[in-house]
């Protein structure tokens, strides 16, 4: 299986739990490898074939600047499922992490994997 990876895709929103994390936007750093047979796009060299990462991240971002979530584990579920919706996606990896949520540490964050048969 193919994997097509998005790293360090940074926005900025509303998560979390505290009155503080409320207030107002910070940042989210987003990782997502998408799971697709990519051997149609390599063999044809046509767009058309393959996997838009753009046309993702800007969904991702779009979702995740307004979600509001309050645990960090819902953005990542919500997210998987929009990359599900793309047609040759069978399986998504997906990690979201706040940079600087808890002292001493870079980052805190949730890692899961989903399936269109998770659906």
């Amino acid at each position: 299986m193919d994997q097509v990876i998005i790293t360090d895709l940074l926005v900025l929103g509303i998560i979390g739990i505290n009155d503080s994390e409320r207030e107002k936007p910070q940042d989210i750093r987003i990782n997502i490898i998408l799971f697709a047979d990519q051997s149609n796009a390599e063999m044809s060299d046509d767009i058309q074939d393959c996997i838009i990462d753009r046309t993702v991240a800007k969904k991702v971002i779009a979702h995740a600047e307004t979600a509001r979530r309050f645990p960090v584990e819902g953005l990542p579920a919500d997210l998987a499922r929009l990359c599900l919706e793309e047609a040759d996606v069978v399986k998504v990896g997906m990690q979201v992490e706040k940079p600087g949520a808890v002292r001493f540490a870079k980052s805190v964050g949730v890692e899961i994997e989903r399936s269109k048969e998770d659906l």
